[in-house]
């Protein structure tokens, strides 16, 4: 290992589910003695192992993981709960004079680490409670109508129709008597300026990817993905927890109660999962353009060289 490894740039691997990041970010910390950051808003969560396509255990013990598995489902983890605990996993890189490889497609994290976060600061838990059962009480076109006029900027920008958001901007603004947009005028600092990392975005043919998703997505399935559901349902919790949201989980709860087949659900499961890596190709292209697009077969060489600089 590199006595200069504290010199080398961070490496930031994104792209869409099932491009294969996983793996080129174990070659790359073999070859180059990394230490592997999760970078994935569900893969955090320790109920959904094998429906997230978490690294296996051998995987993890072949090389150096963090963020993987550490969260509760109960908890409704944020932005701001990675980027801390992130930050720390870098400190641990940097004393282990370690190559920091951070991994996932989730671009708010991505964005959280090379430009900052708001400083919304955390929301009671009566407050977090008395919006939620609103929601379930009233409807979540109430709720956006009570946020029309308490926060018109986040109404607009948000659908009347998305829960999970409008819960959030109204919860926010119940707590703080802030809106949304004023907190977010405020924030911290990015854990990685500019120059500080070289980041990628790896950019399969999408025909190739959508047949690699529904192949997955199967394979999760008889790997047991049907079991950890079932295991994560009987805990009954908030349905608007990320974790019940994780793609496959609504349509493999459904066919637990009974309400779809089992075919219905992978189905649907793996539409929804298609579904999401397209907007991450979007997301990524309009809000990280400093990630270079490559294919996942000049991912490697590209990596390579950087690592070993």
């Amino acid at each position: 290992m590199s006595s200069s490894r504290e010199k080398n740039k961070a490496v930031l691997i994104a792209g869409p589910t099932a491009s294969g990041k996983s793996a080129l970010a174990l070659a790359l910390a073999k070859a180059h003695g990394g230490l592997i950051i999760n970078a994935d808003s569900m893969q955090v969560y320790r109920d959904l192992r094998v429906l997230t396509a978490r690294p296996t255990p051998e995987d993890e013990g072949a090389v150096p993981h963090r963020l993987y598995g550490h969260v509760d489902a109960a908890m409704n983890f944020s932005a701001g709960a990675w980027a801390a605990d992130a930050g720390r996993a870098l400190s641990e890189a940097r004393a282990q004079n370690r190559l920091p490889i951070l991994v996932g497609g989730s671009g708010l994290y991505f964005k959280a680490l090379t430009r900052g976060l708001s400083a919304v600061p955390p929301i009671p838990l009566l407050v977090r409670q008395d919006v939620r059962a609103r929601l379930q009480r009233d409807g979540v076109e109430a709720l956006h109508a009570e946020l029309m006029h308490r926060d018109p900027a986040s109404a607009e920008r948000l659908k009347a129709r998305d829960k999970a958001r409008v819960a959030r901007a109204l919860e926010v603004v119940e707590a703080t008597g802030r809106s949304l947009t004023d907190w977010h005028r405020e924030g911290s600092p990015p854990l990685l300026p500019a120059g500080t990392f070289t980041a990628v975005f790896l950019a399969p043919e999408r025909d190739q990817l959508y047949a690699r998703i529904d192949r997955r997505f199967d394979a999760m399935l008889g790997a047991g993905a049907l079991d950890e559901v079932a295991a994560l349902a009987s805990r009954n919790l908030d349905p608007l927890l990320p974790a019940l949201k994780a793609h496959g989980v609504p349509a493999l709860i459904r066919h637990l109660a009974g309400e779809i087949t089992l075919e219905q659900a992978a189905v649907t499961g793996r539409a929804d999962t298609r579904h999401y890596a397209k907007r991450q190709f979007t997301w990524f292209r309009h809000q990280l353009p400093e990630f270079e697009w490559v294919s996942p077969a000049q991912a490697p060489v590209r990596l390579d060289r950087t690592a070993a600089t």
